[in-house]
């Protein structure tokens, strides 16, 4: 495919503004990330749907394609939030390969269905560190209407961790929060 001059330019200064919101992070450069995760959230989900075995396998694959289907309203949702702020959403498989701070590993496929559900749980968490983050940028930058999605996101997020956990017969944070080493004496 051929491109204009001024395309060509126009490409340029977003990889250059891109680049530098990568190094002094703003709202929607970690919003991006965030969309970056989703995206390789959404892979994971579609292989644990596709790969989950067991006496549970049936209802577990209908939740993750649901989780899966919900979780690309998100991504659109966020995506569009970002358009509506002047902002460029990551939209090409190289920006989600370079902003994503998930794993994907082939060698999943063959995890049982608890070790796929903690997988996911463990994506989500992840994501959640970026989400909170973004959410403090956005308030510091003043942008509510970002803000106010992703505190949305972060519920989404906090309900998909609380629901898979049960499935592993957890409460929301077991094996996520850091355990606090100092002793009380």
């Amino acid at each position: 495919m051929t491109f204009s001059d001024d395309i060509k330019q126009q490409y340029a200064a977003e990889v250059k503004q891109s680049d530098h919101d990568h190094h002094n992070p703003t709202a929607g450069a970690m919003t991006n990330h965030i969309i970056s995760n989703h995206v390789v959230m959404t892979n994971r989900l579609r292989q644990a749907e596709w790969f989950v075995k067991g006496p549970e396998a049936k209802q577990l694959a209908t939740n993750f394609k649901e989780t899966g289907l919900a979780n690309n309203e998100w991504i659109d949702r966020i995506a569009q939030d970002l358009l509506d702020e002047g902002e460029i959403p990551a939209n090409i498989a190289s920006e989600y390969a370079e902003w994503n701070m998930l794993e994907e590993h082939g060698e999943c496929k063959y995890l049982d269905a608890a070790g796929l559900i903690d997988g996911i749980v463990h994506d989500f968490n992840t994501d959640n560190l970026f989400v909170t983050r973004a959410i403090k940028l956005a308030e510091r930058e003043d942008r509510p209407a970002l803000a106010a999605e992703l505190v949305a996101l972060l519920g989404f997020n906090n309900r998909q961790i609380r629901e898979y956990q049960a499935l592993l017969g957890n409460t929301a944070r077991v094996g996520l929060d850091e355990e606090d080493d100092d002793e009380d004496d």
